[in-house]
Parts: C-alpha cells; sequence; structure tokens
C-alpha cells in the first residue's frame, strides 16, 4: 500500500518539489497539501502548482484533518509551524520529518516532546550526502584531536538564519567527534583584535549572496597540512530526496526522535 504523505509548505519551491516527487513515485501518493492562513493559492490543485498532472489534492491551512489520514508529514517551514506541526503529528501518531532550521532551545524543547508520540526525524540537512559528510567530520575530528577546526558556508542572498543549519550539523558533529560542547566552543564571528585562536574552537564562517544553493566546506587544519572536506548541493531536489526516504524509514518505527544518521544508519 502507498505511503500517505502530506507536504507541508506546498506552495514554495521545496514543497513543489516534494510533490512533483511524490507524484512520480511508485509508493508514495501525496495525502495532503497545507499551506498558511492567507497563501494565494489555498485552494488550487497542489498537482497544477507543481507542474504535473492534477492530483486532486488542494492546498489547504486546515492540518489535523489532513493528518489524521496520513503516514507522514514532511515539513520544510519555519520553526513556529513546526513546533506546531509536531504537537499535531504527535496527536495523529505519524511520522513527521523535519528540515526546518533556526529552531530556539525552546523549539527543540518542544519538539522532543513531541517524539514522545511520534517519530520525528530531524535534520539541519536532509541531503544523503551532507549527512555522510558528517559522519566523516566526526570520525576525522575523532582521529585528529589537535587539529583546528573551521566551517565555512555560503547560500543565496535570501537565506535569513546564520550559521546554516548544515553547518551547525557539521559543527555538531566535529564536536561529537572531539567529545566537546558545541555551545562551548563554537566561534561564530571574528572582527578586530580577537587575540589567537583559542585551542578546541570550532570556527564558523556565513557568507551570503546570489542563487547558490548551498556549499559547505570543513577545514581540519594542522602543524604543515590541511584535510578539507566541500559538499556542494546544486539542486534542491537532494533536500527532497532525503525527505522522502525518511519518510519511508519512519513508518513502522517506535516513536521518538531521530536524525538522518539513522536513516542511513550511520548511528554509533
Amino acid at each position: 500500500m502507498a505511503i500517505r504523505v502530506v507536504v507541508a509548505g506546498a506552495g514554495g519551491r521545496m514543497g513543489k518539489t516534494l510533490v512533483k516527487m511524490i507524484a512520480e513515485s511508485s509508493d508514495l501518493v501525496l495525502g495532503g497539501a497545507l499551506e498558511a492562513s492567507g497563501h494565494p493559492d489555498l485552494g488550487e490543485d497542489a498537482g497544477t502548482l507543481a507542474g504535473v498532472k492534477p492530483l486532486g489534492v488542494q492546498l489547504t491551512d486546515d492540518a489535523l484533518p489532513v493528518l489524521a489520514k496520513a503516514d507522514a508529514l514532511i515539513d520544510f517551514t519555519i520553526p513556529k509551524v513546526s513546533v506546531e506541526l509536531a504537537a499535531l503529528s504527535a496527536q495523529a501518531r505519524i511520522a513527521h520529518v523535519i528540515g526546518t532550521t533556526g529552531c530556539s532551545a525552546d523549539d527543540e524543547t518542544k519538539i522532543r516532546a513531541a517524539a514522545r508520540h511520534a517519530v520525528i526525524v530531524k535534520s539541519g540537512n536532509m541531503s544523503l550526502g551532507v549527512n555522510l559528510l558528517a559522519a566523516l567530520v566526526k570520525k576525522t575530528a575523532q582521529a585528529l584531536p589537535d587539529f583546528d577546526i573551521e566551517i565555512v558556508e555560503m547560500h543565496h542572498r535570501m537565506k535569513v538564519d546564520a550559521p546554516s543549519g548544515t553547518a551547525l550539523l557539521l559543527g555538531q558533529a566535529a564536536a561529537a567527534g572531539g567529545n566537546v560542547s558545541l555551545e562551548e566552543k563554537a566561534v561564530r564571528s571574528r572582527d578586530g583584535q580577537t587575540g589567537a585562536r583559542e585551542k578546541g574552537a570550532i570556527g564558523f564562517a556565513a557568507l551570503r549572496g546570489g542563487t547558490v544553493v548551498g556549499e559547505h566546506d570543513v577545514v581540519f587544519a594542522g602543524e604543515h597540512e590541511r584535510i578539507v572536506f566541500k559538499h556542494v548541493a546544486e539542486d534542491r531536489s537532494i533536500f527532497a530526496t532525503g525527505a522522502l526516504a525518511a519518510a519511508r524509514w519512519g513508518q513502522g518505527k517506535k516513536p521518538g526522535l531521530y536524525t538522518m544518521a539513522d536513516v542511513l544508519g550511520l548511528s554509533d
């Protein structure tokens, strides 16, 4: 039986990509298309908006009845909406895939609470390649504890949060590999007379401009040598591919908060 997937933010770029990929899959069916109240496309067919055949699913702002009949929800929205949808997913006992970035500590606490009753897969980046990279970063930080770590990311001019969720994901991987707290070791900006680099710091630099989908470099700098891991996102479809993989993986799993490392079988 096909997995019924609801797409939140179905009128946006990522939402349309997800709707198109669901329509073209053999094991998934679009179970609902959510948008914010007042969105100009409410009532429109999600398939038509995504550039495929009409699917008989109209964009709606009424989430609960849609989720009650669904198997999974995929959510690339904003933190406030993701928190609300996590609570509704817990009521419906469905899998909730969250690709939203910029969540506060309070948001994360509420999402963890919802995960007591829902299978929630949350990641700062849904790309399969990025999550493999994170595993490599963690291993490298374990193997090379004396190397300095710097993370450089660039995104399009419209991105509103910095560092990116992906950069933080990679920073968390580095911190886990070094058995340290990212909150204590992160250095998010440098300006003026900063003094020498603190040993064990994990540095971040955020660049913004143009239409860059996403580029991330993780630099391990040692004495007279450097190791540089790089990931370049060339199309947003890679995030949709990973999110759909997570929705499939979440079927039949026990409630809990999971990551893409769990989906890929990379968890320790």
